[in-house]
């Protein structure tokens, strides 16, 4: 029985290590991750709405339908972007993830505290190239920084009732997700 328990042992822990190597390498190995199919949306630096999920398939994993929701896949290698979204009657949410799904920052109309969610996306080489001697205040510019040139802009609104979808609509219609003058 004891000249068996060390090649178990070590099929074990050989086992477990290559379980854990293959859950974390496979979403950097998957091609059809979520920046992928969002890809089929429209270009890049540009704000689109995502379509209505269905029980047969959905744009991005796990969407509820009890929210519209918008997308800016974005590439700051050119400078940097400006996210204006405006905020709805019940709730809206501002989430940034880098390329392979990486949740970075995120805001909602509570925490902005104004009709208008409005912020400068930009790398920390970006941010460092500004100018020190602006007028601007912290209060009056959020920066947010990203740390991959690469990833996605997730706008989410609360529809609270069915019929108030086409005006949520409309809302995240007004948004905008554009390279920074």
């Amino acid at each position: 029985m004891r000249r068996y328990l060390l090649p178990i042992a070590a099929g074990l822990v050989l086992g477990g290590l290559v379980h854990l190597l293959s859950t974390l390498a496979l979403p950097r190995l998957a091609l059809d991750d979520a920046y992928a199919r969002l890809a089929q949306l429209g270009a890049l630096n540009a704000l689109r709405l995502v379509p209505e999920p269905t029980p047969f398939a959905a744009a991005m994993p796990r969407m509820d339908p009890a929210f519209e929701s918008a997308v800016c896949r974005y590439d700051l290698s050119r400078g940097a972007l400006r996210v204006r979204v405006p905020v709805t009657a019940d709730y809206t949410s501002v989430s940034f993830y880098t390329r392979h799904g990486l949740a970075y920052y995120a805001l909602n109309d509570r925490s902005a505290g104004r009709r208008l969610i409005e912020l400068e996306l930009m790398t920390p080489a970006q941010r460092a190239a500004l100018p020190e001697d602006e007028d601007i205040t912290a209060a009056d510019r959020l920066i947010v920084e990203s740390p991959t040139t690469e990833g996605l802009v997730y706008i989410r609104a609360l529809v609270r009732e069915r019929g108030a979808r086409g005006a949520v609509r409309a809302r995240l219609n007004e948004a905008s997700c554009a390279p920074a003058a």
